[in-house]
């Protein structure tokens, strides 16, 4: 099954994706819940630091947060969670790491989405278990290995 993808744009950035790619990205992103969905949303640094400051206590904006929901099942919700994407700090890094922008939009959106999924890349098989899934995911949207 796919995601669905409900996109808020909280920036004034005019660079970032268009909405249609966002939802072509997610897309092809499996799920094991029929109609799953979850809502990205697009940020400015001062957002992005506040979240980051409040939620995991570094006070720096950050490229992407993922916040994962669960829904009681008795409500029948398939409710993954909020991606929170950094519009400046993905545009900066895009230019420092030499990568295309479009291709990292597209890579911190799967990775952001895997997050919610429950995957993980604190210790190094779980790691390896995660870009292996990235790799996949965005060969299949063309997009290079972004390792």
């Amino acid at each position: 099954m796919t995601i669905h993808l409900d996109v808020q744009i909280a920036t004034r950035d005019r660079s970032i994706p268009a909405e249609s790619d966002f939802r072509k990205w997610a897309g092809a992103i499996r799920s094991q819940d029929t109609n799953a969905s979850a809502c990205l949303r697009i940020v400015d640094e001062e957002e992005a630091r506040a979240l980051n400051h409040r939620y995991r206590k570094v006070d720096k904006a950050t490229n992407v947060l993922s916040f994962p929901a669960s829904p009681p099942k008795e409500t029948g919700l398939q409710f993954l969670g909020d991606v929170v994407i950094c519009a400046p700090v993905v545009a900066e890094e895009a230019t420092c790491q030499g990568k295309e922008a479009h291709s990292h939009w597209a890579h911190l959106l799967v990775h952001g989405i895997l997050h919610l999924q429950g995957y993980a890349h604190e210790e190094e098989d779980e790691a390896r278990e995660m870009e292996a899934l990235e790799i996949s995911i965005l060969r299949q949207l063309g997009v290079q290995n972004p390792y």
